[in-house]
């Protein structure tokens, strides 16, 4: 029924934000990861248990651009998308405000050392362990001396305009729904057994982040985005978190991208790979 879909797709994405974010939140807060590639692990880890666990019930979409992606090209049922989004942006949302109740207060240090101000100009760097920014503030964040609220922030976002903000997502997405349609084709010999199909959509994430998560904090995933974002714009960052320094750029770049994305990857499955494959 489509109410265990719906609540399937809410647990799995729950799950994703939950350990995803929080791998950035101790990363931030804590200096628990020691590179890019541990929080990229987490989140291909927790992508791949996630799919385990919901795979079954509802395909394991944990995002609307795939759950769109599968309308359009896999049969979908158009009545099943609504309430596939709405499991996974309320999944979304729900995470990040347990994060928030756990991390609060370590978070309310981390700004003071830093000198920002909870919703003012600088307090990027505390939203972003939810939202997504571009140019990442990672490279900004690192020094152990305090922020300068706009300099450093204004100084970084140069390095990556909005086209290419925009083409990364696009692009990350893209790889993403074409690397899924492969996996799970039955017409393609050459993919893994069908349980460990979780473990590669995963890795495949991870790869992506490794690569991307410095121009956009890689991701690939509107619920996994605007959940938390959201959240964090009703929990005190305000205009800092929605819509952000970037402006437009949310909506274009987190939201559209992704969607974009991923119907184009699904579409160079299907006309450049598909044909070509043996007849089942």
């Amino acid at each position: 029924m489509i109410y265990r879909k719906s609540l399937a797709e809410f647990i799995g994405t729950f799950l994703l934000v939950f350990f995803g974010c929080g791998s950035v939140h101790t990363a931030t807060l804590f200096n628990a990861q020691t590179g890019l590639w541990q929080i990229a692990i987490v989140w291909g880890l927790v992508i791949a248990f996630a799919i385990f666990i919901t795979g079954t019930v509802s395909g394991g979409h944990l995002n609307p651009a795939m759950t769109l992606t599968f309308a359009v090209h896999r049969k979908l049922p158009w009545k099943e998308v609504l309430p596939y989004w709405a499991g996974q942006f309320s999944g979304a949302f729900c995470a990040a405000a347990l994060l928030f109740v756990m991390f609060n207060p370590a978070m309310k240090h981390y700004e003071e050392s830093k000198g920002v101000v909870r919703g003012q100009p600088g307090s990027v760097i505390t939203a972003r362990c939810y939202g997504e920014f571009y140019s990442s503030p990672d490279a900004v964040i690192q020094p152990k001396n305090s922020w300068t609220a706009n300099d450093d922030w204004q100084k970084q976002r140069q390095l990556v305009p909005h086209g290419i903000a925009f083409l990364a997502e696009m692009f990350g997405t893209a790889i993403l729904a074409l690397v899924v349609f492969a996996l799970i084709d039955n017409r393609n010999h050459g993919r893994p057994a069908a349980h460990l199909v979780p473990l590669f959509i995963g890795l495949t994430i991870s790869m992506l982040i490794s690569v991307l998560a410095p121009l956009t904090q890689a991701g690939f995933n509107p619920a996994r985005d605007f959940g938390p974002r959201l959240f964090t714009y009703l929990a005190g960052w305000g205009s800092e978190a929605l819509p952000g320094p970037n402006g437009i750029g949310f909506l274009t770049v987190y939201i559209i991208a992704p969607f974009a994305g991923s119907v184009l990857g699904g579409w160079i499955y299907n006309t450049a790979i598909r044909p070509a494959l043996p007849k089942e």
